[in-house]
């Protein structure tokens, strides 16, 4: 008799549950799917108590004593509420294409055809911010050749789905890893003077990127567009979507920004990721659910921070 294998078993229930809720959902009016929402969401939200409990770690990290528990506690309830509604929306539009027309509308989309017009692509720079995804499907649909780079999902079947899914909207797909070839494909998409996509806000490890202040902690980010803009001279276009009252989702485009050229290059990248990171940072602070406080941001620290600690201990 085989081991039992509880992460296997947790990503097999989560993949037959999208399964069967995708298929429930084409069959039912958007009404019907909105009304059922809440309830899904409530039985979730009981369900992954150690991401609460990460959620509530980061918000510690990230405000302190500078607002209280109580306030936290909503800021998880609504941050995992929007993380719910988008991917029940996600699941919903992608096949009903129209009402991702009608609920996601863009904001200076003058700046995306203006940063374009040098014919050398645009970096797209944002976080795991509102429902991103549909954000990134709405641009296709105005017309926006448009490329982002993601990490795949653990459940590979649920990735060929979601591979599907980009190609049938003219979505593409870049995969962080392999490094060299996600460089090449980045660096394409550019030169064919594309959007390309790159969320800035997980993680980074030790290797190839830099500590940048974010919420007054060090967090190790990826270079990635400061090399990206160094290497074709592409603009960098911060944009974030949020969730609005009436469940409308409000695509803003901030003014296209080039690299600051520094006395070196090292300095020219760190320059332009503490910028892009203070951006990130600025929209969190406006909208604190809508960011994915679930992740541990903060998880490699500067190897002088360790030896501190060490010695402490």
């Amino acid at each position: 008799m085989g081991t039992f294998n509880h992460k296997e078993f947790k990503r097999a229930f989560a993949r037959n549950s999208f399964y069967f809720f995708r298929g429930l959902f084409r069959h039912l009016p958007y009404g019907v799917v909105k009304a059922m929402t809440s309830v899904i969401i409530s039985i979730g939200y009981f369900l992954v108590r150690s991401k609460r409990v990460i959620a509530r770690e980061s918000l510690d990290i990230a405000f302190g004593h500078t607002i209280d528990s109580q306030e936290k506690e909503k800021i998880i309830k609504k941050c995992f509420s929007n993380l719910g509604r988008g991917m029940i929306e996600l699941l919903y539009y992608s096949d009903h294409p129209q009402m991702i027309k009608d609920k996601a509308f863009i904001e200076n989309k003058e700046y995306l055809e203006e940063a374009l017009k040098e014919g050398k692509g645009a970096i797209l720079v944002s976080a795991h911010f509102g429902s991103f995804p549909l954000m990134l499907l709405r641009l296709v649909q105005e017309g926006f050749a448009t490329s982002a780079i993601m990490r795949p999902f653990r459940d590979q079947i649920i990735e060929k789905d979601f591979v599907l899914l980009r190609e049938k909207f003219g979505l593409g797909t870049i995969y962080s890893q392999p490094r060299t070839a996600c460089v090449a494909r980045s660096l394409k998409a550019l030169r064919n003077n594309e959007l390309l996509f790159i969320p800035l806000d997980q993680n980074f490890g030790t290797k190839g990127g830099v500590f940048v202040n974010f919420f007054g902690q060090r967090a190790a980010t990826a270079t990635g567009p400061a090399i990206f803009a160094m290497r074709t001279g592409a603009p960098i276009v911060p944009i974030f979507t949020h969730r609005l009252e009436d469940d409308r989702h409000r695509i803003i485009v901030e003014k296209p920004f080039y690299l600051d050229i520094k006395e070196n290059d090292e300095a020219t990248i760190f320059a332009c990721v503490e910028k892009i990171t203070q951006i990130i940072e600025s929209y969190i602070r406006k909208y604190p659910p809508e960011w994915g406080w679930m992740h541990r941001r903060w998880k490699t620290q500067p190897k002088d921070l360790e030896d501190e600690k060490k010695a402490d201990d």
